[in-house]
């Protein structure tokens, strides 16, 4: 056996296509990263689609691919990516963003069924990333001069993602060929040598199934010759789990001689199948689709140079039932639970055995479970009871017994060898089997001769004639069909080569047989080493004929090591498998990128109705805690299982769940006892079929129950659905005693009905009227902990039921509680109730829904009676036994409780209407292939191609052109046409004269009708800057500290713009170019203009600074030299608050202000219009000046003490532009602000108070709204006038005042601060201490009253 293969010779084919067993795995980086598997004459070039707008981990990773014939100078941008020759590829494999080529690149050849028909072992096989280089073992670039042998590897600095999987595939159970179909036995593929046919392979036996089938599908849109020279390339390779192996018989030992001198070739050959895959006690029994677990068939072939050719085929599988088994340190004591009964085993076990009749053709059971067992007595039981009950058992009316089609023989193993002879014994079961195993015969071909003239061809030409084929089959189980299991195989394969020879009349001698006893114990091993993970037991009897004591102490170690696999190991091993197979929630499939299939899928979500279909069923759910109580089963439980509600007619699924359906003892919570449940189950039953009987319906099957202690939870189905019910599953949680006990947890069923899954939990949770905490954590402990098998959970489902008793208790008083009960006020209750509190606070069942609660609390009663608990505890009634749902096809009929008096619960139940979604999937495909064939007619065959330069998907768009013909054409993911060239959306409306913009003063609304114009003229400023909107507005300096805003919706520091340049706008951006007004001496200087120094840094908050400001006054900024050197300054620009929101812990209640173009044009209430950064509106007429301000004392004081930077507040009036205290004459600010009493009464470290100054002449500004007492009239601040600019023409006499230079900052100076009026708090504090106090306060104050009063830190308000 060799373990490298050397490039072998080509051989050509029928249709003159050459075979190749090696190929070569090249990559390219540039344009774009691609990996080609490379042959003689063609290439398999497969890229990741980079550009695929699906980027989500849960959508089905797409890779671009093309299979075309190449020459050097086409792979010029490869070189190798790794040294080795690849003997096959086993598919693509998604993990998460990533996809991964599987290729092997390590084999061993382990057999030689016939010539030109050889098997290879998996060695070592390698995954390779298709849109990363980080996973590559060797560099990406091409080290040009050095050996491919030489390159430098790359040392691995993280996991490899299929790590996990790349230990599985080669840990040598796994098999290919390239030379014939591997996954069928002799019997059912070609006679003839060398045929392979990719669409005959058994998906039932192809485990790389998951990951090449993209590639078959791929395969399958090409056309005919393509196929074949696809095929003849052997690049793609089915591989099989389970044995292979071939043993050489030397022409003198030989049963059949031939003059050739060519030894003779005995194999065996097993196949296990993947559709229950797993280990020992992850996968037991059968499963809705009739597979059972660990099936595996096993096919002795021998070939003979003379051309003879035998094959015999027989199975074996876990027991036919719904049952599980759990792991246990303990050989022999791991419990068997049956999970479903007779009635509800039978269609599985139907659908079992006639996909057996229809492969192989009559089935014989040799069941080898011992009599003796408890444990697998129970399973011989309902086994039998199945057999009774299959439609293959009962023949046809005329026919005998003999000519049924299933057959059962009952041998207890271990009985029949206990004796003297001990294993030898065994080989009695041939009485038992012989009538069958002369009725099934075998496969047979032999050559013959053709006649030359006849068929044209050269006298002497033979070809493969099959004389005989098997007609039956041999089903074999012990538990775990292991080692009881192959030995009895071994004897039956004997038997039938043997009947094989003496048909030909001939004998095989004992080094024959030596040789097939050493295949089928090599057998045995390999097949317990992938289930159990140790070799088989009894394997030295089976290798040798006899027990030594060698073999029995290897068995004592093999179960030693049995026990810690399956206990520690086999979990890790079934996620692997599950992983390899596809089959964990979640995982997606690499799909291979072809346009037309993207075409087809679409037109398949469009034509959904066309092959699916919603059909309504309705299902009863029930929850009773039975405190333990058994005289129920006896009582009439129809008003609970049979409620008015439904009225005749008949639920599809009933759900039950118990609480307490055993007293919760110490010696009960780690256990739980069947017994009782049975007892209830059958009581449901009966209650539930008696009425179907009454009404004429079908009868109820109990389809799956499940116990943790004293909780269970039973489904009954109506028998015409069980049909469409597969994948049932359960599981169980435990929370009592922090998980390790069962007095508390949960138990859960899951369904597939159709094409919905389905999932029903009841749980029991903590106990306690404080302990909702506990629930809470209870429940997330369920919802997280529980899950099925293939790594499901509770909410990988569409529909999702929670029924129970969950304990949470209403949060009142005990006769509070009683007296709204007497009272019937259930909407005071509920309120109230914990359970409703902690789902509206997000804590616990979120995203579930109760219906509305219209019954009393079900808890706590006195025993037969309708008075709630006079115990010493007297428990206050609550509604502890709850249903909730989950799931947009689901609607809830009725909610309520049934008067059982029986236990100190109340039963609850509700009736739902579920719709479920059904899929005719041969309908579906045979749409899918018309749509294809049609699709791929219109675009003349095109397909997307690697070899395009470019990253579009730009093939995409083959055949989508634009709906209407003003409409544009289809985008891709990188043309868009709403982005041209990367560019945003920009709006095409121009006015319709120059200098001319919308109307600010049109209503937002354009629907509503106005006599504003669209379009209103600018008139032409003189001297003003074009950013500014207003003539009396200043442009601070971008130095200026408490001018770090900007846009309102941002948070960050304002960036600034660069010196204003109109030679560096877009004429399309279409601002107005006013530098055109400005003088010359204006123009040079706006160009010289440096750029401004970056603003100083913010100051942080602290809790002696105002929480937040007005949007309506700003500081006096500084200017620059060349804003000096103007006539006129520039007026100051509003700030939003989005600059000071980084540092504002709460916000002030927001004030509403009219926007400024519509407000009345008065001088004493227009505030200044806000401008934005770049795109202000032009100045339409001119605006009053701004009324003047005063500054506040608290921020004053508080910016000073601390050193930093004056806190930007519209209520204060800019103290100067230093963020430090300096000195204007020698006098510092801090003393400036003490001389005019700025400061106060408030420390340095006092919280500020916010005051708002009045408007000028006392009045008040608009919109402002008086609070109750909380200002003295007589404790207002003074304001503090503005000197007016010479020339300004500002009203009133009132200018802005000189701002300060850059170089040489001043101080604004303060007038001395005149008498205050008392707050309005203050006068309230005066009145009280007098004796009196003040009663009524105005709120909204009139527009002639005293100035803006003052609450604390809050402004009054006005109406507007």
């Amino acid at each position: 056996m060799d373990p490298y293969f050397p490039p072998p010779p080509r051989a050509a084919t029928a249709t003159g296509a050459t075979t190749q067993k090696s190929s070569q795995l090249l990559i390219s980086e540039y344009p774009h990263r691609a990996i080609a598997i490379a042959t003689s004459s063609h290439a398999l070039i497969l890229r990741h689609n980079a550009t695929s707008s699906d980027r989500s981990l849960h959508v089905s990773a797409k890779c671009m691919v093309e299979f075309l014939p190449v020459s050097k100078q086409d792979l010029v941008d490869f070189h190798p990516l790794t040294p080795r020759p690849i003997y096959g590829t086993l598919g693509l494999v998604s993990v998460g963003r990533d996809v991964f080529l599987c290729v092997v690149t390590q084999a061993i050849r382990v057999a030689n069924v016939r010539p030109e028909e050889t098997v290879e072992r998996i060695g070592n096989v390698e995954f390779f990333c298709l849109n990363s280089s980080q996973y590559d073992d060797v560099y990406a670039m091409n080290p040009y001069g050095i050996d491919p042998s030489e390159y430098p590897r790359r040392d691995p600095t993280i996991d490899h993602p299929c790590q996990d999987l790349q230990k599985l595939l080669r840990d040598g159970s796994f098999y290919y060929s390239t030379d014939f179909d591997l996954t069928n036995r002799l019997q059912d593929r070609s006679s003839d040598a060398g045929e392979f046919d990719i669409e005959n392979f058994d998906e039932a036996f192809l485990w790389n199934s998951f990951m090449i089938k993209p590639l078959l599908d791929f395969r399958s849109k090409l056309l005919g010759h393509e196929r074949e020279i696809l095929d003849a390339s052997r690049i793609l390779t089915s591989a099989i789990r389970g044995y292979c192996q071939s043993l050489s018989i030397p022409q003198n030992s030989a049963p059949i001689h031939a003059d050739t001198g060519l030894p003779s070739m005995l194999t065996v050959i097993s196949r296990l199948s993947c559709m229950r895959a797993g280990t020992r006690f992850n996968a037991r029994g059968i499963d809705d689709d009739g597979n059972v677990a660990n099936f595996v068939e096993t096919e002795t072939i021998y070939w003979s140079p003379s051309g003879i050719l035998f094959s015999y085929a027989q199975v074996r599988g876990s027991v036919p039932v719904f049952w599980e088994q759990a792991a246990g340190l303990k050989p022999g004591q791991q419990k068997i639970s049956i999970t479903r009964n007779r009635d509800g085993t039978q269609p599985a076990f139907d659908r079992h055995f006639e996909e057996l009749e229809q492969n192989y053709g009559a089935v014989h059971i040799l069941n080898l479970l011992s009599q003796t067992k408890s444990s697998e007595n129970d399973l011989i039981n309902l086994y039998a009871y199945c057999v009774e009950h299959c439609r293959l058992r009962h023949p046809g009316e005329k026919q005998s017994e003999d000519h049924a089609l299933l057959r059962a023989t009952y041998y207890d193993f271990h009985a029949e060898t206990k004796g003297p002879e001990g294993y030898l014994a065994a080989q009695a079961i041939e009485a038992y089997i012989a009538e069958s195993a002369e009725g099934f015969a075998y496969y047979l071909a032999q050559p013959v001769d053709d006649d030359a003239q006849s068929n044209g061809q050269a006298p002497g030409h033979e070809r493969l004639t099959v004389v005989l084929q098997q007609e039956g089959v041999f089903r074999t189980n012990c538990l775990d069909c292991l080692d009881r299991t192959n030995l009895i195989q071994s004897i039956v394969s004997q038997l039938a080569v043997r009947s094989f020879l003496q048909q030909i009349k001939t004998r095989a001698g004992e080094p024959f047989w030596a040789h097939h006893s050493t295949l089928w114990a090599d057998n045995g091993d390999a097949l317990s080493k992938i289930y159990a993970g140790t070799g088989a037991l009894k394997s030295s009897f089976t290798r040798h004929g006899k027990m030594s004591l060698a073999g029995a102490i290897a068995d004592v170690r093999k179960s030693a090591e049995r026990l810690y696999i399956n206990n520690f190991a086999d979990k890790g091993r079934q996620q692997t498998i599950d992983t390899l197979l596809g089959r964990v929630v979640g995982q997606v499939q690499a799909s291979l990128h072809d346009p037309i299939s993207d075409y087809v899928a679409q037109e398949l979500r469009q034509r959904k109705s066309e092959f699916s279909a919603s059909q309504k069923i309705n299902m009863l759910v029930g929850t009773f805690n039975l405190n333990g109580k058994t005289e129920g089963i006896v009582e009439d439980l129809s008003p609970w299982l049979c409620p008015p509600e439904l009225g005749n007619s008949q639920p599809d699924i009933v759900t039950i769940g118990f609480q307490e359906i055993v007293e919760l003892s110490p010696q009960q919570i780690m256990n739980s006892d069947p017994r009782r449940k049975q007892l209830w189950e059958e009581a449901v039953k009966k209650t539930l079929n008696l009425h179907a009987q009454q009404t004429g319906g079908d009868k109820y099957v109990l389809l799956r129950s499940g116990q943790l202690v004293g909780a269970a939870l039973c489904i009954f189905v109506k028998a015409s659905v069980l049909s469409t019910i597969k994948n049932v599953e359960g599981s169980v949680k435990k929370t009592g005693l922090s998980g390790m006990a069962g007095n508390k947890g949960a138990v859960a069923i899951r369904m597939d009905y159709a094409n919905t899954q389905l999932c029903f939990v009841t749980a029991h949770l903590a106990a306690g009227f404080t302990n909702y905490e506990e629930r809470n954590r209870d429940y997330i402990t369920i919802h997280d902990g529980l899950h099925f098998q293939r790594n499901r959970r509770i909410a990988n489902h569409d529909t999702v039921i929670w029924l129970g008793d969950f304990n949470y208790r209403i949060g009142l008083g005990n006769e509070v509680a009683r007296d709204l009960v007497k009272r019937s006020d259930v909407e005071t209750l509920y309120s109230n109730d914990q359970l409703n509190l902690q789902m509206v606070a997000g804590n616990a069942f979120q995203h579930y829904s109760e219906a509305r609660i219209l019954f009393p609390p079900t808890y706590k009663f006195d025993i037969g009676t309708d008075t709630y608990d006079t115990s010493e505890k007297t428990r206050i009634p609550a509604w502890t036994d709850r249903i909730l749902r989950k799931g947009t096809n689901l609607k809830q009929l009725s909610y309520n409780c049934a008067p059982l008096k029986f236990s100190d619960h109340r039963p609850v139940y509700a009736t739902f209407d579920c719709i479920v979604n059904i899929i005719d999937t041969e309908r579906r495909e045979k749409i899918s292939r018309n749509v294809y064939e049609r699709r791929k007619a219109e675009v003349n065959g095109h397909t997307s191609t690697v070899n395009n330069s470019g990253e579009t998907d730009d093939e995409d768009l083959i055949g989508y052109e634009s709906i209407e013909p003003d409409l544009p054409k289809a985008s891709s993911d990188q043309q868009k046409w709403w982005l041209e060239n990367g560019q945003m959306a920009r709006s095409q409306v121009l006015p319709p004269k120059p200098r001319m913009i919308t109307n600010p003063r049109r209503p937002t609304n354009p629907f509503p009708r106005t006599d504003e114009p669209d379009w209103v003229s600018v008139s032409r400023p003189t001297s003003y800057c074009s950013v500014a909107s207003s003539q009396f507005e200043h442009i601070p300096s971008p130095n200026s500290t408490n001018m770090l805003s900007h846009s309102s919706g941002t948070n960050g520091p304002r960036k600034f713009p660069p010196p204003y340049d109109p030679a560096a706008l877009p004429a399309r951006a279409r601002r107005l170019n006013l530098i055109d007004d400005q003088p010359l001496a204006t123009k040079g200087q706006t160009q010289k203009q440096e750029p401004p120094p970056p603003p100083p840094p913010r100051r942080q908050g602290t809790s002696g600074i105002a929480k937040s400001a007005p949007l309506n006054t700003i500081l006096q900024p500084q200017q620059t030299p060349a804003q000096t050197s103007n006539t006129h300054p520039r007026p100051p620009r509003p700030a939003s608050s989005a600059s000071f929101s980084s540092t504002v812990s709460k916000k002030p209640p927001p004030v509403a202000k009219k926007p400024a173009h519509l407000k009345p044009n008065s001088p004493t209430n227009s505030p200044p219009q806000q401008t934005t950064k770049e795109f202000p509106p032009p100045l339409v007429e001119k605006r009053p000046s701004l009324p003047p301000r005063t500054s506040t004392n608290a921020a004053v004081a508080t910016s000073v003490s601390s050193g930093l930077a004056p806190r930007f507040d519209p209520l204060q009036k800019p103290i100067g532009p230093s963020p430090s205290p300096r000195t204007t004459n020698g006098t510092s600010n801090i003393a400036l602000a003490k001389q005019h009493n700025v400061i106060g009464d408030w420390g340095p470290d006092m919280p500020p108070r916010r005051v708002r100054t009045p408007g000028p002449e006392g009045q008040m500004r608009p919109g402002a709204v008086g609070l109750p007492g909380m200002i003295k009239q007589d404790q207002r601040q003074q304001q503090v006038e503005r000197k007016p600019v010479a020339g300004s023409g500002l009203s009133g006499g009132v200018a802005p005042p000189k701002v300060p230079t850059a170089t040489k900052p001043t101080m604004v100076s303060i007038p001395p601060k005149a008498p205050k009026k008392p707050t309005v708090l203050q006068q309230s504090q005066q009145g009280q201490q007098g004796g009196k106090q003040q009663s009524n306060v105005d709120l909204l104050g009139s527009l002639d009253a005293d100035p803006v009063p003052q609450i604390k830190e809050w402004e009054a308000m006005r109406p507007s």
